[in-house]
């Protein structure tokens, strides 16, 4: 099993090895390969070239002394012809000196001897009268040896001339230049290998170590790592399609997160919208069930005390049970409007009517002494929205009916356009609300009034008339500075006639 690993492994490796080792393979290799062949070939041209170089330093030695010599033995000056033949001789390329005469003999020699031509052969060069060069062997020793025929004044062959060179200088001058070539060659391969892996690792390598680094550490959970953009245009075009890549990921996340937040608010819209109609159908039901009993109740009350002579605790007593009664149809009417699933009677309808309305009747059954301040932006006067004007009135009234019970002394109520929506607003300066409770403020039943001051109803029938006109309500509270609610609505305004400011005063009037 370990060796089949081990060959697994191996193959693996071989279909997706390594940069520095697929770099070896697919650049350093054939750069070597074909850095030898070059090298090689250089070498040997340069052998050539040398040999040739060589076997030309004999050849202007010869044509050097040929002159003299031609002239010292067509003379027949011995001393004149020793005296070019040690000049010759005195070089350290010329391993010895012959001069034949006509007839191939002998006749003067200088250096080593043992390379002389048979008679014949020497004879037969002079005749040939040609210049030529040629390798021999001399008993153990490889000469080169050179031949120039040599001319009296009328070019009449008169002898020869034989310079040789032994033939390890050639072959010691060639192997120097072998060697220093193939030194040459592996010391530039070597450094050329070591330039290119190193380049690779400073200019490649460490930028690729960076960015496996910050992969592991985006494994990791590091989400809001960005690549340095360094290194060659490559990678750093690499690294910056990571970071978008990243920054596209992060934003379909937070997309995500967006959308499951939003699938979860309308589950619990869904799930609040579902309680609320529960309860509105029961409240509902009770409130019918409750009217008719409540109704005979009151008339009673009422007919008792129309009776003379009443004791006065009795006369009390039915005042206190027509109080509960009145209270007790206020609650069944506000259980009503929450539990009416009626569609809107939308109509064109001047912003200032429903407010003004509200506001009159508020007035006409408040008791307690309240500064309540109307403030109305001149843009209202010409605003006109399609509504349901009693489901909005309703609104109103119970928005500004909470205002009045919370307040110390002061009530405002502001109306605003702001871009395409409608803000009117009911400030107080109360104690406000804990913002523990906000999400509790527009439930059925829930009040932080005292038992028998609230019914927990007003804002929950104001909100559920705001969500029909498709708008909404908006708690802020300011501590001990007091609470505003504010009812947001979107502006649609009518093209058909709307009430005129003669409506409005009439309203005011009223």
């Amino acid at each position: 099993m370990s060796q089949f690993n081990s060959v697994t492994k191996l193959t693996l490796a071989l279909r997706n090895p390594p940069l520095t080792l697929a770099l070896i393979g697919a650049v350093i290799l054939p750069f070597i390969f074909i850095l030898a062949l070059t090298g090689t070939y250089a070498i040997q041209v340069l052998e050539q070239h040398t040999r040739t170089r060589m076997e030309e330093d004999i050849e202007l030695i010869a044509r050097a002394i040929r002159l003299p010599l031609s002239h010292a033995l067509e003379r027949g000056h011995e001393v004149t012809v020793e005296q070019a033949l040690e000049s010759a001789f005195s070089i350290n390329r010329v391993y010895g000196v012959y001069v034949y005469d006509e007839k191939g003999k002998v006749v003067y020699t200088s250096g080593r001897t043992g390379a002389e031509m048979p008679s014949e052969r020497a004879q037969t060069l002079a005749e040939d009268g040609q210049r030529r060069g040629e390798f021999a062997q001399a008993g153990t020793v490889d000469i080169y040896s050179y031949f120039v025929p040599l001319t009296d004044s009328g070019e009449r062959v008169i002898g020869l001339l034989q310079l040789t060179r032994r033939g390890s200088d050639f072959d010691h001058y060639l192997q120097n230049i072998r060697v220093h070539g193939l030194s040459v060659l592996i010391i530039s391969g070597l450094l050329l290998t070591g330039v290119i892996l190193l380049g690779q690792r400073l200019i490649v390598g460490r930028p690729l170590q960076r960015i496996n680094a910050g992969l592991e550490r985006i494994r990791q959970g590091h989400r809001d790592y960005a690549f340095a953009a360094q290194g060659p245009a490559e990678l750093v075009s690499l690294s910056r399609s990571l970071n978008r890549m990243l920054n596209s990921i992060d934003a379909s996340h937070q997309r995500l997160n967006e959308q499951q937040k939003r699938e979860e608010a309308l589950k619990d819209q869904l799930y609040q919208s579902q309680k609320l109609a529960a309860i509105g159908q029961l409240a509902a039901g009770v409130a019918h069930e409750l009217g008719s009993p409540l109704a005979v109740v009151d008339g009673k009350a009422q007919r008792l005390l129309r009776q003379p002579d009443l004791p006065e605790k009795l006369s009390r007593d039915l005042n206190s049970i027509r109080t509960e009664s009145a209270r007790m149809e206020r609650i069944i009417r506000q259980l009503l409007d929450y539990g009416r699933s009626n569609p809107l009677d939308l109509k064109p309808v001047a912003v200032e009517i429903p407010i003004r309305s509200a506001l009159n009747t508020l007035l006409a059954s408040q008791t307690e002494e309240l500064d309540i301040e109307l403030e109305l932006a001149p843009e209202l006067e010409s605003l006109r929205l399609n509504v349901d004007r009693i489901r909005l009135e309703q609104a109103l009234i119970n928005l500004l009916h909470n205002a009045c019970q919370a307040a110390s002394s002061r009530v405002v109520i502001r109306g605003v356009k702001e871009d395409s929506q409608l803000l009117i607003s009911f400030s107080d300066d109360g104690e406000g609300f804990d913002e523990t409770i906000r999400s509790q403020l527009f439930e059925p039943f829930f009040t932080t009034k005292p038992t028998g001051q609230g019914t927990g109803l007003g804002l929950a029938v104001a909100h559920a008339a705001a969500r029909d006109h498709k708008g909404s309500i908006k708690a802020q509270s300011n501590g001990r500075d007091g609470a505003c609610f504010t009812l947001i609505l979107p502006i649609d305004e009518p093209r058909q006639h709307e009430p005129t400011s003669k409506e409005l005063t009439h309203v005011d009037q009223s």
